[in-house]
Protein backbone atom coordinates (compact mmCIF):
# COMPACT_ATOMS: atom_id res chain seq x y z
CA UNK A 1 0.00 0.00 0.00
CA UNK A 2 1.56 3.09 -0.78
CA UNK A 3 2.57 5.84 1.90
CA UNK A 4 0.95 9.45 1.67
CA UNK A 5 3.47 12.23 0.77
CA UNK A 6 5.25 13.88 4.07
CA UNK A 7 4.12 17.79 2.62
CA UNK A 8 2.96 19.27 -0.44
CA UNK A 9 4.52 22.21 -1.42
CA UNK A 10 4.47 24.91 -3.39
CA UNK A 11 7.13 27.00 -5.03
CA UNK A 12 5.50 30.75 -6.41
CA UNK A 13 7.20 33.02 -8.02
CA UNK A 14 6.14 35.95 -11.03
CA UNK A 15 6.19 34.08 -14.07
CA UNK A 16 6.23 30.37 -12.94
CA UNK A 17 9.31 30.25 -15.77
CA UNK A 18 12.43 30.18 -13.90
CA UNK A 19 13.16 30.22 -10.08
CA UNK A 20 10.01 28.56 -9.46
CA UNK A 21 10.12 25.78 -11.79
CA UNK A 22 13.79 24.61 -10.98
CA UNK A 23 12.65 24.57 -7.09
CA UNK A 24 10.27 22.42 -7.80
CA UNK A 25 12.18 20.06 -9.99
CA UNK A 26 15.06 20.07 -7.84
CA UNK A 27 12.31 18.81 -5.06
CA UNK A 28 10.59 16.24 -7.31
CA UNK A 29 14.37 14.84 -8.32
CA UNK A 30 15.63 14.61 -4.38
CA UNK A 31 12.37 13.66 -2.65
CA UNK A 32 10.85 11.64 -5.43
CA UNK A 33 7.29 10.39 -4.37
CA UNK A 34 7.99 11.68 -0.39
CA UNK A 35 6.53 14.91 -0.86
CA UNK A 36 3.60 16.34 -3.49
CA UNK A 37 5.39 19.61 -5.28
CA UNK A 38 3.75 21.81 -7.20
CA UNK A 39 4.44 25.20 -9.01
CA UNK A 40 2.93 28.55 -10.11
CA UNK A 41 3.18 32.17 -10.68
CA UNK A 42 1.16 35.22 -10.06
CA UNK A 43 1.61 36.60 -13.45
CA UNK A 44 2.37 33.06 -15.44
CA UNK A 45 4.91 33.53 -18.35
CA UNK A 46 3.89 32.06 -21.54
CA UNK A 47 6.88 29.63 -21.46
CA UNK A 48 10.25 28.82 -19.46
CA UNK A 49 12.92 30.80 -19.28
CA UNK A 50 15.37 29.06 -21.87
CA UNK A 51 18.40 29.93 -19.39
CA UNK A 52 16.97 28.13 -16.69
CA UNK A 53 16.33 24.88 -18.73
CA UNK A 54 19.80 24.79 -20.00
CA UNK A 55 20.81 25.50 -16.19
CA UNK A 56 18.94 22.69 -14.96
CA UNK A 57 19.74 20.56 -18.21
CA UNK A 58 23.55 21.02 -16.86
CA UNK A 59 22.74 18.90 -13.62
CA UNK A 60 20.16 16.14 -15.56
CA UNK A 61 17.17 17.47 -14.84
CA UNK A 62 15.13 17.95 -18.05
CA UNK A 63 12.07 20.81 -17.68
CA UNK A 64 11.50 20.39 -21.28
CA UNK A 65 7.37 20.16 -21.88
CA UNK A 66 6.49 21.90 -18.47
CA UNK A 67 4.68 25.01 -18.68
CA UNK A 68 4.04 28.12 -16.50
CA UNK A 69 0.78 27.83 -14.63
CA UNK A 70 -1.55 30.41 -12.88
CA UNK A 71 -1.50 30.54 -8.98
CA UNK A 72 -5.37 29.48 -8.14
CA UNK A 73 -6.25 29.83 -3.88
CA UNK A 74 -6.92 25.78 -4.15
CA UNK A 75 -3.02 25.37 -4.75
CA UNK A 76 -2.07 27.30 -1.89
CA UNK A 77 -5.33 25.46 0.33
CA UNK A 78 -3.38 21.77 -0.59
CA UNK A 79 0.02 22.52 0.15
CA UNK A 80 1.23 22.60 3.14
CA UNK A 81 4.36 24.78 2.84
CA UNK A 82 4.05 27.66 0.31
CA UNK A 83 7.52 28.77 -0.66
CA UNK A 84 7.31 32.41 -2.38
CA UNK A 85 10.55 33.78 -4.47
CA UNK A 86 9.37 37.62 -5.18
CA UNK A 87 5.73 36.96 -5.87
CA UNK A 88 4.66 39.98 -3.36
CA UNK A 89 1.19 39.88 -2.10
CA UNK A 90 -0.59 38.29 -4.59
CA UNK A 91 -0.14 34.77 -2.36
CA UNK A 92 -3.11 34.68 -0.49
CA UNK A 93 -2.21 33.81 2.99
CA UNK A 94 -4.31 30.82 4.83
CA UNK A 95 -4.01 29.44 8.31
CA UNK A 96 -2.46 26.29 8.65
CA UNK A 97 0.12 26.77 5.84
CA UNK A 98 3.64 27.32 6.62
CA UNK A 99 5.27 30.18 4.36
CA UNK A 100 8.50 30.36 3.47
CA UNK A 101 10.47 33.62 1.64
CA UNK A 102 13.27 32.48 -0.58
CA UNK A 103 14.79 36.07 -1.60
CA UNK A 104 16.40 35.08 -4.60
CA UNK A 105 17.53 36.84 -7.78
CA UNK A 106 14.92 36.58 -10.69
CA UNK A 107 16.36 35.28 -13.66
CA UNK A 108 14.18 36.82 -16.10
CA UNK A 109 16.17 37.63 -19.08
CA UNK A 110 19.61 36.46 -17.77
CA UNK A 111 21.82 34.48 -19.83
CA UNK A 112 22.82 30.83 -18.46
CA UNK A 113 26.32 32.20 -16.63
CA UNK A 114 24.07 34.02 -14.07
CA UNK A 115 21.05 31.71 -13.94
CA UNK A 116 23.57 29.11 -12.32
CA UNK A 117 24.32 30.65 -9.06
CA UNK A 118 20.29 31.02 -8.70
CA UNK A 119 19.80 27.58 -9.83
CA UNK A 120 22.46 25.73 -7.02
CA UNK A 121 21.67 28.44 -4.11
CA UNK A 122 17.76 26.49 -4.78
CA UNK A 123 19.41 23.34 -4.65
CA UNK A 124 20.98 24.13 -1.63
CA UNK A 125 17.68 25.61 -0.08
CA UNK A 126 15.22 22.66 -1.25
CA UNK A 127 18.31 20.30 0.40
CA UNK A 128 17.62 22.42 3.49
CA UNK A 129 14.02 21.76 2.83
CA UNK A 130 13.64 18.03 2.78
CA UNK A 131 15.50 18.09 5.79
CA UNK A 132 12.79 19.80 8.10
CA UNK A 133 10.34 18.20 6.08
CA UNK A 134 11.94 14.77 7.41
CA UNK A 135 12.69 15.88 10.66
CA UNK A 136 9.01 17.08 11.35
CA UNK A 137 7.30 14.13 9.87
CA UNK A 138 9.71 11.99 12.58
CA UNK A 139 8.66 14.18 15.14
Amino acid sequence: MPTAPAASVLFVCVHNAGRSQMAAAFLTHLAGDRVEVRSAGSLPADQLNPSAVEAMREVGIDLTGRRPKVLTTEAVRASDYVITMGCGDACPVLPGTKYLDWALEDPAGQGVEAVRPIRDQIRSRVEALIAEIDTRRKA
